[in-house]
């Protein structure tokens, strides 16, 4: 069994996004690892509790190193670009644990997990004589300017500047380029970084989802669903920020409004950002339309998705979101826009996609397909027999299995 000295910032049980990812992939390679993991101690009494209840919990050796809740503020605050400082000092003393850890254990191979995002891969691939692998790594895609039509002047500005910076860093960054200099394999996350890996780099990298989803049997037989005589339930789940696109779903809802639907909406935001799209809501008089949850605990959202019809997932600018995977992994039709992550995990078996055009082009496309799949719900009867086979497909299980394998592999060529 192979010794893995795995750097995962957010790891964290009953979670989704990235500490859910954290804590899912780590819990899965050790099925099949030794794991030797360091990560921030904002999760410690979950981790620890979580992990006795596990058959593999002899191989998870968990590591702290705790940061100020100061520091946590930033990091829950993704705008506060002053959190990759504070970052770049929890790195620093990350490594002088790494290094403790490879001194007292022999690792076999170095993994920087997560955060995801490229922008600090960390700084084990200092240490000498170890394989490193980084992965999966994402954050390198621009948010297309097209959709700024209808952002605040401060919006358009502001991610105007954030793709400019974004170039700059994952070309000349030089954390950026030695950590990819001293990886023995790279782990895209989405193909639009493998694409900047080999275009920027000459690097080929392999192309594997950071998010992987669970088998839950759906508790909601679609097929009693019978056109015209129920509610058609849409739910939309996110940030209230604008790479989210929360308007394009509720315009998309007002061409729709003679139909018999409901937009269940999980999420929240700044109380300007609620204002907003709340106003909008009254502006096109769909208010009995929406149903507005808030700030919802992952459980409740879990919960809420069983009882749904489709999920409309107006993303411009992700990953490939902790959400699209649970909504597959509870049986649930995915309406998106064709790009990211999410773009490459869901076709026709369990969903439909359009294309990103422009704001007016998704709300049209949008409205289009949601008529379709009211008008005809035999469709999404017929994806209910499809989620199972792509849940497999795309299990943190499998996922780790492939990991493994590419440790396996590094070893054998040292």
């Amino acid at each position: 069994m192979l010794n893995i000295l795995i750097n995962a910032y957010a790891v964290a049980p009953n979670w989704g996004s990235e500490q859910g990812m954290g804590w899912n992939w780590v819990i899965n390679i050790a099925k099949y690892c030794k794991c030797y993991v360091i990560t921030e101690g904002e999760w410690q009494k979950e981790i620890e509790e979580a992990v006795k209840q596990l058959p593999q919990k002899d191989n998870i050796i968990f590591y702290y190193n705790p940061v100020s809740e100061k520091v946590r503020k930033m990091c829950w605050n993704q705008g506060d670009w002053r959190f990759y400082y504070y970052y770049r000092l929890w790195q620093k003393k990350t490594l002088k644990i790494a290094k403790d850890i490879c001194k007292e254990h022999k690792i076999d191979v170095i993994h920087q997990l997560n955060m995801v995002g490229f922008r600090e891969p960390g700084l084990l691939w200092k240490i000498d004589g170890i394989p490193y692998v980084w992965g999966p790594v994402g954050g390198m895609e621009n948010i297309p300017t097209s959709y700024l039509k209808n952002a605040t002047l401060k919006q358009s500005i502001f991610c105007r500047i954030k793709n400019t910076i974004n170039t700059i860093q994952y070309k000349f960054q030089p954390n950026v380029r030695r950590a990819i200099k001293h990886s023995n394999v790279l782990i895209s996350a989405v193909k639009g970084v493998e694409k900047v890996f080999k275009d920027v780099y000459n690097r080929d990298s392999i192309l594997i989802n950071e998010t992987g989803c669970n088998i839950t049997p759906c508790i909601y037989d679609r097929k009693t669903a019978k056109e015209g005589d129920s509610t058609f339930n849409i739910i939309w789940v996110g940030k209230f920020d604008f790479r989210k696109q929360l308007e394009i779903a509720l315009y998309t809802i007002a061409k729709l409004k003679s139909l018999n639907i409901k937009l269940h909406i999980c999420g929240s935001g700044s109380e300007s950002q609620i204002k907003k799209y709340k106003d909008i809501c009254n502006k096109l008089n769909i208010n009995d339309k929406c149903i507005w949850y808030g700030k919802t605990e992952n459980k409740a959202v879990l919960e809420l998705m069983q009882r749904m019809d489709i999920f409309l997932f107006t993303s411009i600018n992700d990953l490939t979101s902790t959400v699209v995977l649970e909504a597959i992994q509870n049986s649930l039709p995915i309406v998106c826009h064709d790009i990211c992550g999410f773009g490459n995990i869901v076709d026709n078996r369990i969903g439909r996609k359009i294309t990103l055009k422009t704001p007016d082009d998704s709300i049209n496309d949008f409205a289009t397909v949601i008529k379709e799949l009211y008008s005809n719900r035999q469709i999404l009867v017929d994806m209910q027999e499809n989620f199972k086979s792509v849940a497999k497909e795309l299990t943190y299980e499998s996922k780790a299995k492939k990991m493994c394998y590419i440790y396996d592999e590094i070893v054998k060529q040292i």
